[in-house]
């Protein structure tokens, strides 16, 4: 017998080591959940785009080539070209037909922060999406619970049940044998019977649901999941720490970045530059008027532009940008107005079942009492079975009431915890 104990105690013991936790659900939940992979192209894909705003610095090379046919070309007057005549020069003037094949190169030497401020914007752009996406993801949260604690409260049922149902056959086996020995009727005897199928039925049914829901939530986990247990009650917090409100605070940032992009549009630019090309004419125009051979040339210099146009456009681009920052405050606080309603709704709720809780026991002692006085009646003929089962359901009744008020009471706790984000 203390083998039998022992080994008992000992499965019992397994069995609980392999439950698995709400929090361990909800983590399975979230590695298993297709857009996690959202993180790492978000992630990649920003590098990309920085890696080549940052090439902006890199020398700027382009190749290029032309030939032309002009209607006309510089020419020496016809006076200058009879003296030079005279003197034995020949000035044959520029070829109507000119052609080079050069490089153009063009160094940024500084932008005015035009650079810095796009990698900065892109960076805050991938972090809103990440932050997008962990707002979506922690909606899981919720399916999760719905889905545990809907397998707590019937697993409590099938046990509740299957504590009646062993009461149920006790009290047909009684009955079958005061109906042997004539002291009970046979309608007293089919009314147990038809009271135990009609549990069984009830525990089939259970089962059934059961069953799918542990599916449901193992497709959701992408682990299999045989063993619940049930949590603890949480600490209730009222800091706010959800992921939404990264998610704004993460576009008012990026918000922040554009307007510094379009300050950093007003500011000159200055950039050196090297040209050369191989060709003709070249840069020694008399030269080329003379001999009409290609020519290496080449220039390099400094430059500095300032594009004033973004002027025109800066009061709006602001304004656009001032008015999108409103909208998300707005969002936020609408978030946060809901958010305090549900928090004040939940609070409520387990308030509730808190106070349902201390008249359960108060209840089931009372049924309790009511049955085994029932049972007394029947023995002494006072009732018949009918009147026992239905004092063995109102029994039942009221155990499965107080599973319900527990597990719904923890389920508004693990309620208020995601509402919050301080699970």
């Amino acid at each position: 017998m203390k083998k039998i104990i022992l080994l008992y105690l000992l499965s019992f013991a397994v069995t609980c080591s392999n439950a698995q936790s709400l929090e361990e659900c909800h983590a399975m939940a979230t590695r298993n959940y297709p857009l996690v992979r959202q993180y790492d192209l978000i992630e990649r894909t920003a590098e990309l785009n920085v890696e080549n705003i940052k090439k902006g610095w890199l020398p700027q090379v382009s190749i290029n080539a032309q030939a032309t046919l002009q209607s006309d070309v510089t020419s020496w007057p016809d006076g200058m070209k009879s003296m030079m005549n005279v003197s034995g020069l020949n000035m044959k003037g520029l070829k109507k037909d000119q052609y080079r094949i050069g490089i153009d190169i063009s160094q940024t030497l500084y932008d005015g922060g035009t650079i810095q401020n796009r990698s900065n914007v892109e960076m805050l752009s991938s972090e809103t999406a990440r932050k997008r996406t962990d707002v979506e993801i922690y909606t899981l949260k919720k399916r999760v619970n719905e889905l545990y604690f809907s397998v707590l409260l019937i697993e409590d049922q099938i046990a509740l049940k299957r504590n009646m149902l062993e009461y149920v056959e006790a009290c047909e086996e009684k009955i079958c044998s005061m109906h042997e020995n004539g002291t009970a009727s046979l309608a007293d005897l089919n009314t147990l019977k038809a009271e135990r199928l009609a549990v069984e039925q009830q525990i089939i049914t259970l089962n059934s649901q059961k069953s799918t829901l542990v599916r449901m939530l193992c497709v959701l986990c992408g682990s299999e999941i045989k063993n619940f247990k049930k949590p603890s009650p949480y600490q209730i917090k009222e800091d706010n720490q959800r992921p939404e409100l990264r998610f704004f605070d993460s576009q008012i940032h990026l918000i922040d970045a554009q307007k510094r992009l379009v300050d950093s549009s007003l500011r000159p630019k200055v950039s050196a530059f090297a040209t050369g090309f191989y060709g003709y004419p070249g840069y020694n125009m008399f030269d080329d008027m003379i001999s009409h051979k290609w020519s290496l040339n080449g220039m390099i210099g400094l430059k500095v532009s300032w594009n004033i146009g973004a002027l025109y456009t800066r009061k709006n681009d602001l304004a656009k940008l001032r008015h999108q920052r409103m909208m998300i405050e707005s969002d936020r606080d609408v978030f946060l107005f809901n958010n305090r309603l549900d928090y004040l709704q939940q609070t409520g709720e387990m308030e509730k079942y808190r106070e349902l809780m201390n008249r359960d026991d108060e209840i089931i002692g009372l049924r309790t009492s009511v049955r085994k006085a029932a049972e007394s009646k029947l023995r002494h003929g006072i009732i018949d079975t009918s009147e026992l089962v239905r004092e063995i359901r109102n029994e039942n009744e009221a155990k499965i009431e107080k599973s319900v008020h527990e597990i719904e009471w923890l389920k508004e706790t693990a309620e208020i915890t995601f509402t919050n984000n301080s699970l």
